[in-house]
């Protein structure tokens, strides 16, 4: 073999080790994003009438709801749906806190009833504990309900019992770690 074929050899091993090591810090990194969704509607996608209030056609079931990829060192999460339709002025509809890291799902119903200590249902807008699905204004067009989740270096966070979206963002701001979301939509 020549001396340039063994420096052609050696010089493509090299970039082929130096990709699979920027790949290898790219994904140990964060490369890899959290993902958040529920399999009961996509992502942009309607919310299907059963997770609606009783008032707006449905049974106020509150919906499931899958996460992966949590980044190492999160000590627990935060889950949020928010209305931020103009008219809604960013509607809590859902605030869950002191989530366990190792927690990737909440099934179908959870809502009061499967959702134990450590974890917290914090009051949303209508004034109540728990899921509270959607109920837009007849006529007001489609809402958007964004479902996010926070993942947080500290176990837990002090929010008071009926937070506003505001509270919520500045609470989980100084120690957050990443964030995910998807949108459902419902109108009537």
């Amino acid at each position: 073999m020549r001396k340039s074929e063994i420096f052609k050899k050696v010089f493509n091993l090299f970039w082929v080790v130096l990709f699979l090591m920027v790949g290898s810090v790219w994904l140990w990194a964060g490369g890899r994003k959290m993902k958040f969704y529920s399999p009961a509607f996509a992502d942009k996608g309607r919310i299907p009438l059963k997770y609606v209030m009783p008032a707006a056609g449905g049974q106020n079931i509150s919906p499931p709801l899958k996460w992966e990829g949590v980044p190492e060192g999160t000590k627990s999460l935060v889950l949020v749906c928010v209305d931020i339709h103009p008219i809604a002025r960013n509607w809590i509809h859902w605030i869950v806190i002191n989530i366990p890291p190792e927690t990737t799902e909440f099934k179908e119903g959870a809502s009061l009833k499967e959702i134990k200590s450590p974890i917290l249902e914090l009051e949303n807008t209508f004034g109540f504990k728990g899921w509270g699905g959607p109920q837009p204004p007849p006529g007001t067009g489609e809402h958007p309900y964004v479902f996010k989740l926070f993942a947080l270096k500290v176990s837990e966070i002090k929010l008071s019992q009926r937070p506003s979206y505001e509270e919520i963002l500045k609470a989980v701001k100084p120690y957050l770690i990443a964030e995910a979301e998807f949108t459902g939509y419902f109108g009537r």
